[in-house]
């Protein structure tokens, strides 16, 4: 059939189609510029709220604090800094503390208006922290495609400073902020926080100690002799050249070192100011913790009532039974939260037990750091009073590049028994001299600067002793 107006409805469909793709591109061109300009044009992120504020540029849409989840990011960041905890346990304390995702409603498809369901109200996982660590939306920083993987400082302010920001990730996400703006890398990490292998408790110096032939890590092992008895070792032999010194020559090198060591005296005072000031923000932070609990609390026994009132009117046995599974589980969250606020309460670290333990360790280096039932830990704490990490040779001839707040005692001596041994009867192995047959990809680490702050690593290396007292 023909239609007399066939040509003029599909002119005027393709206009319609034209000004809509008009419309889209002005749009969508107006909200990128927006974005490269700081502002915010999406949904908040967990921890924030979108709010409209007067600027320059007319009413614009920033970002500010969630009233409550702001709180979870912070603290999230505040236990990464710590360094007490590994991310799974981050995670086990975030989620013990009555951590939940954001909900929202689900609505029925055919209905808009009609609400069936929430969705989220999850507990945090692993990936999901590692998403809300990695990203630079809460130093204030924007980063994706519409500012083309540019690093655009908000017109809001982060929830973390950059600086925590940039600690907390280790090196795997940095933010640089210089003359000209604010630069994001996306880099491999440095390499003292590479893991390079599996952590072997027999031998946890292998990656603290380095070869003094080559200045690189130690391999350690144990090797078989014809008796069948094992012969523990360091050792490096397979870049070009040998070396080995047995695990007992090597722990007793270690033992004698570090029993060879003291605090600096004026760095000892700098130790104990920077110990009352991360005392007083712990506690602090212990005081916001524990009313963010008490809320939360609060929240679950308000929602336990509301079920109560709506049980006494049900009539649908089917309707009540859902509605007692949802009570059982409030009471259950109700009573793991009062658990961790009774324990936080029982945690509570008295200053004086704090000073005391500090002074200590500050008389009494070599308990700190020679603790044999925690060896990788000890090996650890090793690792941070060096400026950069020491040769085995270093070690026995005391000269290492200390950290700052220690120094070798006047009395410290080298003793005969730390000589290394020499070399076995393995005759050494003529296709491998000159250029390393085993070259790897990294070098000799070098420890954190410890004049940006000196009290805070110091705190960080009596962490986890002061905790447990």
């Amino acid at each position: 059939m023909y239609s007399p107006t066939k040509k003029s409805e599909i002119l005027e469909a393709e206009r319609a189609k034209d000004e809509m793709r008009d419309i889209m591109s002005r749009m969508i061109g107006a909200e990128i510029r927006y974005v490269r300009l700081g502002y915010r044009v999406r949904q908040a992120p967990y921890g924030y709220v979108n709010e409209k504020i007067e600027t320059s540029h007319g009413k614009r849409v920033v970002l500010a604090p969630h009233p409550e989840e702001a709180h979870w990011i912070q603290k999230m960041f505040d236990l990464r800094i710590q360094g007490n905890l590994s991310d799974n346990e981050i995670v086990d304390e975030i989620n013990k503390m009555g951590f939940r995702t954001r909900t929202q409603n689900r609505r029925n498809p055919n209905d808009k208006k009609q609400v069936i369901g929430k969705i989220g109200g999850n507990l945090l996982n692993i990936k999901q922290f590692w998403r809300l660590i990695y990203n630079p939306i809460y130093a204030g920083v924007n980063v994706e495609s519409w500012t083309q993987d540019q690093a655009i400082k908000g017109q809001f302010k982060g929830l973390v400073s950059i600086d925590i920001y940039n600690t907390a990730n280790r090196g795997k996400r940095t933010l640089v902020e210089d003359k000209d703006g604010i630069k994001f890398f996306k880099e491999r990490p440095p390499e003292r926080f590479i893991n390079k292998g599996i952590r072997n408790k027999d031998f946890p110096f292998k990656r603290v100690v380095m070869c003094p032939e080559c200045e690189k890590p130690l391999f350690g092992s144990a090797s078989r002799g014809k008796m069948g008895k094992y012969y523990p070792a360091y050792h490096c032999n397979k870049r070009g050249h040998y070396f080995r010194v047995s695990k007992g020559d090597f722990d007793s090198t270690i033992a004698e070192f570090v029993k060879g060591l003291k605090f600096e005296p004026d760095y000892a005072e700098k130790l104990m100011e920077a110990v009352m000031q991360e005392w007083d923000k712990r506690q602090k932070n212990t005081q916001s913790d524990k009313s963010v609990i008490e809320k939360k609390i609060q929240e679950l026994e308000n929602s336990a009532r509301l079920i109560a009132d709506k049980i006494r009117i049900l009539s649908s046995e089917t309707a009540i039974r859902y509605m007692e599974e949802d009570l059982t589980k409030i009471e259950t969250e109700m009573l793991e939260l009062k658990d961790q606020l009774t324990k936080k309460d029982e945690n509570t670290i008295d200053l004086e037990e704090v000073t005391g333990t500090v002074k200590y360790f500050l008389e009494h280096l070599e308990d700190l750091l020679l603790d044999q039932s925690k060896p990788e830990k000890s090996a650890t704490l090793f690792s941070l009073i060096f400026q950069m990490a020491p040769t085995y040779a270093e070690l026995v001839s005391g000269t290492p590049k200390l950290a700052p707040f220690v120094a070798l005692k006047d009395d410290y001596a080298v003793s005969e028994n730390q000589m290394v041994s020499p070399p076995g009867l393995e005759p050494g192995t003529q296709s491998l001299k000159g250029s390393c047959s085993n070259q790897l990809s990294y070098g000799p680490t070098e420890s954190a600067n410890y004049s940006k702050n000196p009290g805070l690593s110091v705190y960080s290396f009596l962490d986890a002793r002061i905790a447990r007292s």
